[in-house]
């Protein structure tokens, strides 16, 4: 059995690669980084550092290279493998669809054969997306033929929950990364083409949707708040910043209104969600992973935009009736690092992030507020939570 992982960095070779290897397939790392596919092929292995306590250390074999830019030998590989997923970057899967689709298209002509994919991206609705991608991409000859089979082609999305910082260079083994213990991977059970493969860590679960809110706008949408409070704080790393007391309670009254919405939304006890909340605290937590501030706060812009964690969560929260105050802190602060000038700040609320005027009226109030002492800002937006609550029977 052969599983195509296209994308060599470190979910890729952290990760997804890893829970296929354990299971028997063959893994074929796609990348264009010529150091990482070299290795792969001179070894045939590497190794990778779990930061528990106590550390150890997992071999992962049975693995080779692909060269990304080598697009004969990469459709090639699409055409023969069992399943591929995709962990590359939106804007890079984006680039890399034409490919898909002539790998498909050839698969097609040459066997017939289902292809499931797996989109391993932190990117909201990716299925749709892939596909209108690969059928815009797909060869004007080839498009009877996939018409045709286009029921083959399962897209499905995934939730990814482990956190595996991108590695640090080592020229003594650049195959090497540290990454956390978690290591489940919920996936959109219904997307598939037959049934899931039996790979022990794979989650299949029917309605996706709830597993994949939860990491965008509780996992997602708390580490970024997280970041940009320790940024504001002078932490450099996750572990730095959640370890002080009031980007803690910042980050947790955040998670606990996008998991209050989570509840409403897909009626899972509130607990379950809590429970994974606080698990993804004591995860932050980990000293071991040097996962930075600067990492996990990067472009900003794509983290406001509408849909996405900040923006999405706090609109979910509004149309649920729950009152988001802290996630509207973590927008507010968030815009901070953009820019000070309010009438700024509030146009991109509304045409980046896309809030009502209600939603921006509270965003700005809180910016306003994000020069106080975190002390005062944490009084303020308590007092705004009880206004906005009112009288509670």
């Amino acid at each position: 059995m052969k599983f195509l992982m296209y994308g060599a960095g470190s979910i890729g070779r952290g990760f997804i690669g890893p829970l296929f290897s354990n299971c028997g397939y063959e893994v074929a790392f796609i990348d264009v980084n010529r150091k990482i596919i070299d290795a792969l092929n001179a070894y045939g292995k590497y190794q990778y550092t779990v930061a528990a306590d106590p550390v150890y250390d997992v071999l992962v074999k049975n693995v080779r290279g692909v060269d990304g830019a080598d697009e004969a030998a990469v459709i090639e590989e699409i055409a023969g493998c069992d399943m591929i997923a995709t962990s590359l970057g939106a804007s890079v899967l984006k680039k890399v669809a034409p490919t898909i689709a002539k790998g498909f298209s050839l698969r097609m002509r040459k066997n017939g054969r289902p292809l499931n994919l797996l989109i391993c991206e932190n990117l909201k609705d990716s299925a749709h997306l892939l596909r209108g991608w690969i059928e815009d991409a797909m060869p004007s000859a080839d498009k009877p033929l996939v018409h045709e089979h286009a029921g083959k082609l399962g897209l499905i999305e995934a939730a990814v929950g482990r956190m595996v910082p991108v590695a640090v260079q080592n020229d003594d083994d650049p195959l090497h990364l540290t990454v956390e213990a978690y290591g489940f991977l919920p996936v959109d059970k219904a997307a598939f083409v037959e049934e899931p493969p039996a790979v022990k860590g794979l989650v299949p679960h029917t309605p996706f949707a709830f597993y994949e809110e939860r990491k965008l706008y509780l996992h997602n949408m708390g580490h970024a708040i997280c970041a940009y409070f320790g940024e504001r704080n002078g932490a450099k790393t996750i572990a730095e910043a959640i370890s002080l007391l009031s980007v803690r309670l910042f980050v947790q009254g955040a998670m606990t209104e996008a998991a209050a919405m989570l509840s409403i939304k897909y009626s899972v006890p509130f607990t379950r969600i809590f429970d994974h909340a606080e698990d993804l605290l004591l995860r932050f937590e980990n000293a071991y992973l040097h996962d930075t501030c600067a990492r996990v706060g990067r472009d900003p812009m794509r983290k406001l935009k509408a849909g996405d964690r900040l923006a999405g969560a706090l609109s979910e929260c509004f149309r649920h009736q729950v009152y988001p105050v802290y996630i509207a802190l973590g927008f507010a602060v968030t815009l901070r690092t953009l820019t000070d000038d309010v009438n700024e700040a509030a146009s991109l609320a509304r045409n980046t992030g896309g809030l009502t005027e209600e939603q921006t009226a509270l965003v700005m109030k809180l910016f306003e507020a994000a020069d106080l002492p975190d002390g005062e800002l944490f009084q303020k937006a308590e007092r705004i939570k009880r206004e906005l609550r009112g009288n509670i029977v």
